[in-house]
Formats: C-alpha cells, sequence, structure tokens
C-alpha cells in the first residue's frame, strides 16, 4: 500500500544518513524516487483515501492513499493549519568533540577505553540533578552540569576517514542536561558559556583538560559542534528544541481510549505520526516507526 513519508526538515546529518541512503538504494526498484532536499510546505487531506503533500522548493507535490509524518506533533499541526499551544521545550545542550585520542581519568585503575565505551555520566547523582533543575528554573545555568557522554568511534571507526582513524582520533558526543531553550532565549546564557561549563564539568573526571585534546581543522577552529535547544528549533523545525517531541508516556494504555489504538492516530485518518511525538513514542526507542508502519500494514480499508 501506498504511503508517503515526510519530515519537519531534512535529517540526513547524523545516523539518518544510512537510512537516506538505504531508501534511495530501494526506490528505484519500484519505479519511484525519494525526493531530497525538500521540506514540506504543507499536508492536505483532499478525499477519504488520498492525503497530498505540498513540497516547498519548487516541487510540485505528492499524493499517497496514507502520509507517515515524521514531524513534532506542533509541527505536523502547522502542516495541517490547525492551531496548537506550544508544547515542552527542550533542555539539553548537543555537543559533538573529535578528539585526538581518549582522555586519561583521574582514576588511573580504570582505562579510557573501558570507562568510554559505555554512557558516561557526570554530575548526575539524584542530589546534583535536583540541584540542577531547581537552578533551571530559577533561570540560571545549572552548575556544576550534569552531563552524559558517549563514544561511537570505540565501537564504529568507520565514523571517522581513514586517516583520523589510524591515528587514535575518537569522537565524543556530550549531552549536558537541565539547558532549557528558555536559558538561551532571555541571554542568561549563551551557546560559548553553556558550552564551556560543561566541558569543565567533564573536566571534574578527568585527569587531563579535554580541552587539550580536542583536533584542530586546517584553518585553526577547535572541531567542536555545539547546538542549544534555540539551534535545534531553527535547524530542524523541533519545537523550542525538544529533541523527543515531546515528554515521554508510560508505553502501556493509561486511559480506556488507548486501548487498541496504535498511538500514532492524528485528527486526520489519512495522516500518521510515525515519530516520537506519537502516543509512548520518545526520541530513541523506534515505537513509533514500528507502530505506524503497523497501522498501515494491517489498515481494513481497500481502495
Amino acid at each position: 500500500r501506498r504511503h508517503l513519508c515526510f519530515r519537519s526538515d531534512l535529517c540526513a546529518r547524523g545516523s539518518c544518513g544510512p537510512l537516506e541512503g538505504a531508501a534511495d538504494r530501494r526506490h528505484p526498484a519500484d519505479g519511484k524516487q525519494p525526493v531530497a532536499g525538500a521540506a514540506p510546505d504543507h499536508v492536505v487531506e483532499e478525499t477519504a483515501v488520498r492525503t497530498q503533500v505540498a513540497i516547498a522548493r519548487g516541487s510540485e507535490g505528492a499524493n499517497q492513499r496514507i502520509g507517515l509524518g515524521n514531524a513534532a506533533p506542533p509541527e505536523l499541526a502547522r502542516l495541517l493549519g490547525e492551531r496548537t499551544g506550544p508544547g515542552p521545550e527542550g533542555s539539553q545542550l548537543k555537543i559533538n568533540l573529535l578528539l585526538s585520542r581518549l582522555p586519561r581519568l583521574r582514576d588511573p585503575a580504570v582505562a579510557p577505553e573501558l570507562a568510554f565505551s559505555g554512557t558516561v555520566h557526570v554530575n548526575e547523582s539524584s542530589s546534583q540533578l535536583q540541584r540542577a533543575y531547581e537552578q533551571a528554573c530559577s533561570g540560571a545555568m545549572p552548575d556544576p552540569v550534569p552531563c552524559e557522554t558517549y563514544c561511537h568511534s570505540l565501537a564504529d571507526r568507520s565514523i571517522l576517514g581513514p586517516e583520523l582513524a589510524s591515528c587514535g582520533a575518537h569522537t565524543l558526543t556530550v549531552f549536558a542536561l537541565h539547558m532549557p531553550a528558555s536559558l538561551f532565549a532571555t541571554g542568561a546564557a549563551t551557546r560559548d558559556s553553556a558550552l564551556a561549563a560543561t566541558l569543565d564539568s567533564i573536566d571534574s573526571l578527568l585527569a587531563e583538560p579535554v580541552r587539550d585534546l580536542i583536533v584542530r581543522a586546517p584553518d585553526g577552529r577547535l572541531c567542536v559542534e555545539a547546538h542549544t535547544p534555540i539551534d535545534v528549533e531553527r535547524e530542524l523545525r523541533m519545537p523550542a528544541g525538544n529533541i523527543f517531541h515531546g515528554d515521554l508516556q508510560w508505553p502501556f494504555a493509561e486511559s480506556e481510549e488507548e486501548v487498541g489504538r496504535w498511538g500514532v492516530e492524528t485528527s486526520h485518518p489519512r495522516v500518521l505520526l510515525c515519530g516520537a511525538g506519537a502516543r509512548r513514542g520518545g526520541g530513541v526507542s523506534a515505537i513509533p516507526g514500528r507502530n505506524a508502519a503497523r497501522a498501515v500494514l494491517l489498515a481494513r480499508e481497500v481502495p
């Protein structure tokens, strides 16, 4: 059964890249070609059996039986011409670092390769998280910044180019918590100050400053990416920079109305949510995509 999946903006960067590539390889076999480099302009449910997605940047659009929206619910509502109230704001600073090698830890008995092979939680005790939450609610940047790191290049060296992979370089992804969009909107924090505070927090576990290990590009700039919730909203149209599209829910039905539903339904029968904002969704669970696919495959109506 034909369907069309549309996103709030381009997301071929990062982890979605392989998925995009697989779609590009798959579609020529069935005579269809994905539209690359185009964001949707609006969505119209024209009839009981067809959904139209009008794509910006000069494309004529596309018509399919069902539209699968991988956009945050407020953004999908905007595409459908509906009004919606503000959702929960994003509260994270996302940082990517390219390091010449893994940093040494203050505890010499723990090998960096072992420590960074999993999630490293920094200043995230229950009391520290509570204090950081209270500081953020009062309009101040948390001190110390609770954060967690992931070293994907330990498990997959193909993330790096051959030259970097051969010289021991690594990537380090960091999420700094309790950094709400309002901190940056009011000027209480800037990207640079939040980045500096987060690196200081990481240093509390290390035997050497992490800044000393950041690789420099040929033009001399440090290989650092830092994205505030406001940056995320501007670049990916996730309202208030919420990377999970909304608050998380329990994975089971919490009301009689939810029983027997996939949690991907919208007010439009031919438009389904397949992104993190679906009921019982979340940013990394893949539950919404799976449930949206089941809803399509098991639809009883046959046009």
